[in-house]
């Protein structure tokens, strides 16, 4: 007696955005910078950040001599990592933003993470490439 194909359940799908999964793509996109594949790390990007490439390029310091992903958290709509890119004459931190989108985590927003003078690291807004509006609080 055969039995079709399982579907996952509308709760099963909401798991495609695990931990696992996004530290895989994340790891994918900072190889795929540091290689100097920009065609490669941008397939982990929302089509609103892809369309606006040459604004997250220009947050870059390429060529890249390090890339790796410093941290890993969740938050209320997705996930939150914080990239570190080395270039040949300086460093920066990126905070993206992953959510699901069509069963994969994708980066929807991009910004640099600053240290003001008592160490706290902040992003500022007006230093940030987005698919969304500034008003979203996610």
């Amino acid at each position: 007696m055969g039995v079709g194909p399982i579907k996952p359940s509308p709760a099963a799908s909401d798991m495609a955005l695990d931990d696992q999964t996004v530290r895989e793509h994340a790891d994918a996109y900072v190889q795929a910078l540091l290689a100097g594949d920009i065609e490669l790390a941008s397939e982990q990007l929302s089509d609103e950040l892809r369309s606006n490439l040459g604004q997250l390029v220009a947050m870059l310091p390429m060529p890249l001599t390090d890339a790796s992903v410093e941290s890993l958290e969740r938050t209320g709509s997705g996930f939150r990592t914080v990239l570190y890119l080395q270039g040949e004459t300086d460093a920066t931190r990126l905070e993206a933003r992953w959510k699901d989108r069509d069963d994969r985590p994708v980066i929807v927003e991009v910004s640099h993470l600053t240290e003001d003078a008592a160490g706290t690291t902040t992003a500022p807004e007006d230093d940030a490439a987005s698919e969304e509006p500034a008003a979203d609080p996610t």
